[in-house]
């Protein structure tokens, strides 16, 4: 890389002709320098080849910064530790929304206008009759939410900033209550409607859990590690339910669209379900006495096994969002004294994991799937549930990302290249000819 006083670039030579070619290098607020390989196809001829985009920046964003080697989010430039300690769900929303910590004012407006768009249109519950009571509420979720794009006729202009703003509050106010819909359809019981008197995640607590007959008190412990979680699955850079949005957000698709797009991403077990894969491992552990068998088979690259929960593809050192999460989960389980085998099977895991060398000495700490998945089976969720609740927690950092997308005057709808490996051109032979 060669660089003056305006201009970095990089330089491509090619070997066969001999020509070079100076591309230009981008610098970010943080994190390492990017490439820019834009014009390369019309000054060389040749594309890159980068599958799953692992080593591509696809877009300019000033929303969440990670550095996976020292353990580092930040949303807007605060660390995730910070917002999670000191902030409440919808203040770390108008922060991604927005751009700033909202003051008291706005704060007051804000959490005003979520809290009443929290209602749902009466006709979208005959959307539920229609799929089976065995339906994954995932499956539900994705139907219901693109759904709404029917009802809310008057924000789906794009390119009017109020509508996109009455859309994004919609997102981030109604998805709490169908996926509470979806969770109180499964089990056959009637839905339960918003609260304006209580906070988002008493509110979500209160709609999955209240029933007619008799008041529904929401448990403090709970809802603060409810809104722990809603933090800390908010927002994660460009991953790949994220990246799905903004792709489906390039093509001037609707907002509730988009967003329905990116559940469907999310569902998948690779992406969303790593919390529910923790319980199901812990499943097949069985007892506590069976851990130090499980643990040296987890060591044995020849064994299928894997210790789901620790370690993270992004963080190579910790997950910074774990610590807090383990403070919530053992705050939840002394709250609730639960006996249950699996949450103690769950906590003898992780402390025979973190005194295990092979384990400390690769920095495979427990992460914040570990924590989640423990805490939502506490408080009585199926594991059905568990990606539910991440998209809960994620639509406002969908919604923020799809709005910055839309507000780059540069941006154009998504079109990735690829490697043809395919047969080359050949000529047509008739039916009755063929062999």
């Amino acid at each position: 890389m060669t660089s003056d006083a305006t201009t970095k670039t990089f330089t491509l030579t090619n070997d066969q002709t001999g020509e070079s070619t100076k591309l230009n290098v981008l610098d970010g607020a943080e994190g390492p320098p990017v490439i820019d390989v834009r014009s390369m196809y019309a000054d060389t001829g040749h594309f890159t080849f980068d599958p799953s985009f692992s080593s591509t920046g696809s877009c300019k964003s000033r929303i969440t910064y990670i550095d996976g080697e020292k353990g580092i989010l930040l949303h807007r430039g605060y660390s995730i530790e910070e917002l999670a300690e000191k902030s409440t769900f919808l203040e770390v929303a108008h922060l991604l929304l927005n751009g700033d910590l909202p003051n008291k004012n706005q704060f007051e407006n804000f959490k005003h206008d979520i809290t009443y768009h929290t209602m749902v249109h009466e006709q979208i519950n005959y959307f539920y009759r229609g799929f089976r009571r065995d339906a994954h509420p995932m499956a539900v979720m994705c139907g219901v939410v693109g759904g709404l794009s029917s009802f809310y006729h008057d924000s789906l202009d794009i390119w009017d900033p109020e509508q996109r703003e009455i859309s994004a509050h919609r997102l981030i106010a109604k998805i709490p209550t169908l996926a509470a819909m979806s969770y109180k359809y499964s089990l056959g019981q009637p839905f339960m409607y918003p609260r304006n008197d209580l906070s988002f995640a008493e509110n979500f607590l209160y709609m999955c859990f209240g029933l007619p007959p008799e008041p529904y008190v929401v448990n403090p412990v709970l809802a603060n590690a409810m809104d722990k979680i809603l933090i800390l699955h908010a927002d994660h850079e460009q991953n790949a339910s994220t990246s799905t949005v903004r792709l489906a957000g390039s093509s001037q698709a609707n907002p509730f669209a988009c967003i329905s797009a990116g559940i469907a991403s999310l569902w998948g077990p690779a992406h969303g379900g790593a919390n529910q894969a923790v319980l199901e491992m812990l499943d097949e552990i069985g007892h506590k006495d069976n851990i130090p068998e499980y643990l040296e088979r987890a060591k044995n690259k020849d064994d299928p096994f894997r210790l789901m929960g620790f370690g993270h593809r992004v963080y190579k050192n910790f997950d910074p969002r774990a610590g807090v999460l383990k403070k919530a989960c053992d705050e939840v389980l002394e709250d609730l004294g639960i006996n249950d085998p699996r949450l103690e099977l769950a906590m003898e895991l992780e402390r025979i994991a973190l005194e295990d060398p092979y384990f400390v000495d690769r920095k495979l700490f427990p992460n914040v799937d570990f924590y989640s998945g423990i805490i939502l089976k506490a408080m009585g969720f199926p594991t059905s549930m568990f990606t539910v609740l991440f998209a809960v927690a994620r639509t406002v950092g969908w919604v923020s990302q799809w709005k910055e997308m839309i507000e780059e005057p540069s941006h154009r709808i998504g079109r990735p290249r690829q490697l043809y490996i395919g047969a080359e051109k050949r000529p047509y032979v008739p039916i009755n000819k063929r062999k």
